[in-house]
């Protein structure tokens, strides 16, 4: 069988290396990070995971936070209209 991803809004930022006061705006991110020199580490449902610069930084439907290359972002993600 196939499937297609359900329509989910999802909250995300692209980490550019020194936006984290903008990434800290997002509801439950104080809790997950740390960065040390420009680098972060975001604390995942799967364990820890390295952050690079121009990685997405994705709030999930259940208030998780996960990095994401961009590439992968674009292919998955595509902007909506706030209203």
């Amino acid at each position: 069988m196939k499937y297609r991803k359900k329509p989910v809004v999802i909250e995300a930022i692209q980490w550019t290396g020194d936006n984290l006061s903008e990434l800290r705006k997002m509801d439950g991110f104080d809790k997950v990070y740390s960065c040390f020199m420009g680098e972060l580490t975001i604390s995942t449902l799967e364990g820890a995971h390295h952050a690079s610069v121009g990685d997405y930084i994705i709030k999930g439907v259940h208030g998780e936070f996960y990095p994401c290359k961009p590439d992968i972002f674009a292919k998955t993600y595509e902007p909506v209209e706030e209203g």
